[in-house]
């Protein structure tokens, strides 16, 4: 991450993957959640790819998946997870490392 200004790594390609249960509502929202958020911050630079846990279960033990839906930021590196639908956009800008985290105030 650039210190300075808190914006994205520069790398090539952003590899991510959200493993979800079917179309379930949360599963259905984490996408389109995801999908803006690229959209907003890494125009054509990502890659996402769903991986259905009804269809194939065995794959949620690759990425040690034990919730859903979960994104999984596999590059750049260091791998980086997500649990939940991704509503809360700075939240998942900051778990994804696009953007810095707000500094904790402490009241004064």
């Amino acid at each position: 991450m650039n210190e300075s200004n808190g914006t994205a790594p520069e790398t090539d390609l952003w590899e991510l993957r959200l493993y979800v249960a079917g179309q379930s509502p949360k599963s259905m929202t984490a996408f389109a959640n995801l999908k803006r958020i690229c959209e907003e911050h890494l125009p054509g630079k990502y890659k996402i790819e769903i991986i259905d846990l009804l269809i194939n279960p065995q794959l949620a033990a690759g990425d040690q998946i034990i919730a859903i839906p979960t994104l999984v930021r596999r590059l750049p590196e260091p791998v980086r997870k997500i649990v939940g639908d991704l509503r809360d956009s700075e939240r998942t800008l900051v778990g994804l490392q696009l953007r810095l985290a707000s500094p904790v105030r402490d009241g004064k």
